[in-house]
């Protein structure tokens, strides 16, 4: 069974869509797409009608690439009211058995029984620890044996409310949600290795509406809170500067500013229509000092947030979002911070973007879930995965699989 998986990101400016296979122990893109969203404020849904039309386009444009029907996926649910609780759970084992997926599912399955609030749905538990018998803690017991399996667990929880409109809002689309997971979970998962795995990080991503600031000990996200203000007050700045129109400041900050001003080219200009339609003509070095004037500030109330939420040391901080793309950016990062700091650098072929990381992180969170569990899955039925290789065949115009391989960076029918 051909492994394949779909996550969506539900953000206040775009809704992003990203279908990876599994090969070989890696990814690989099969598509992905970002459609400017509508109807979601805040990371929000406030109006669902409009919400869906904008899914239904991203939607569309993913399975007009691959050539099949859309109809599962992980998609990312909002942070607001999220609360966290340290849990335990213990199962007896049987003799001379083994420990597998069945014991570790009991285990987690007993330390979240009882530990969610009446109007709060579970969302995550990720294990800190597992012990068998008194033994000291392991981070996978599967093959092992004894008497006693506990373990000690963090569970992360919102509002019912929250959950049943992202819910609501893929089945409007015909879209079954198969997991859901919160976009900071999805960052940490695309910026992940071995040593943040072993350290404390903190986690920035720069919105649109808002930035969000997450602490992750040991791989666990333990805090994470939304700052108010998002790279939307860039487009402020440059629309009551310039006298432009929004979609104007858009195309400015995206295609032509850049985040440091040693970055920018001091003749360099650009010619836009203001709202009254007069032609005024704009330089890169003039913008791009707005633009890193407002960048300084957000990375300022951010650094601020982390020393609220932790007095850990930090070992790691990781920057993202869309504005993060932007031209010395990184330079910026180090100015505020220092070198622990590092902008997230997607470099995944056919989603090299940071706007993808909480869409492809979720992805590789949900396959590490799977493998703790024992349980292997796929978002494509076999009869979709068998329509997929012929949409790429027609595509190469060959029916050589080598070739096939090449194009879309996989092995086909592993």
């Amino acid at each position: 069974m051909r492994k394949i998986y779909t996550g969506i990101d539900l953000g206040s400016y775009g809704i992003k869509i990203v279908v990876l296979e599994y090969v070989h122990g890696k990814f690989h893109v099969l598509a992905a797409t970002n459609v400017r969203s509508k109807g979601i404020k805040n990371s929000l849904i406030v109006d669902m009608d409009e919400a869906c039309l904008s899914l239904l386009r991203a939607k569309k444009n993913i399975e007009e690439m691959l050539g099949v029907t859309l109809d599962q996926a992980i998609v990312t649910v909002p942070s607001d009211g999220i609360h966290f609780d340290i849990v335990s759970g213990e199962v007896s084992l049987d003799a001379e058995k083994m420990i597998d997926a069945k014991e570790i599912n009991a285990v987690l399955h007993e330390a979240a029984l009882g530990n969610i609030q009446d109007d709060n749905e579970l969302i995550t538990i990720v294990p800190i620890s597992f012990h068998i018998d008194d033994g000291e803690g392991l981070r996978d017991p599967k093959g092992l044996m004894g008497n006693k399996l506990t373990t000690k667990a963090v569970i992360t929880t919102i509002p019912k409310y929250f959950l049943k409109q992202t819910i609501s809002l893929l089945k409007m689309c015909n879209i079954e949600a198969i997991d859901v997971s919160f976009s900071s979970l999805g960052d940490y998962y695309s910026a992940r290795n071995k040593d943040m795995d072993k350290e404390v990080t903190a986690l920035i991503n720069i919105g649109y509406d808002t930035t969000s600031v997450s602490i992750f000990n040991k791989g666990i996200m333990i805090k994470t809170e939304k700052i108010e203000e998002g790279s939307k007050v860039i487009d402020q700045d440059i629309m009551k500067t310039y006298q432009v129109k929004k979609s104007v400041a858009r195309f400015l900050k995206e295609n032509f500013a850049v985040s440091n001003t040693r970055y920018a080219d001091a003749n360099d200009r650009m010619e836009v229509e203001t709202k009254d339609q007069t032609k005024i003509s704009i330089g890169q070095l003039e913008i791009s000092e707005m633009v890193e004037r407002r960048i300084v500030e957000l990375l300022k109330l951010a650094k601020k947030q982390i020393n609220i939420l932790t007095n850990r040391e930090i070992s790691y901080i990781i920057i993202t979002g869309g504005i993060s793309e932007l031209a010395g950016f990184q330079y910026v990062v180090e100015n505020i911070f220092d070198r622990r700091a590092a902008t997230m650098n997607i470099d995944t072929m056919g989603a090299r973007s940071n706007i993808y990381s909480s869409a492809l992180g979720i992805i590789k969170y949900f396959y590490a879930k799977l493998e703790l569990r024992g349980k292997s899955y796929s978002m494509m039925s076999d009869k979709q995965a068998d329509d997929l290789v012929s949409t790429q065949k027609r595509m190469t115009g060959s029916t050589n699989e080598s070739i096939i391989s090449k194009v879309f960076g996989y092995f086909s029918g592993d």
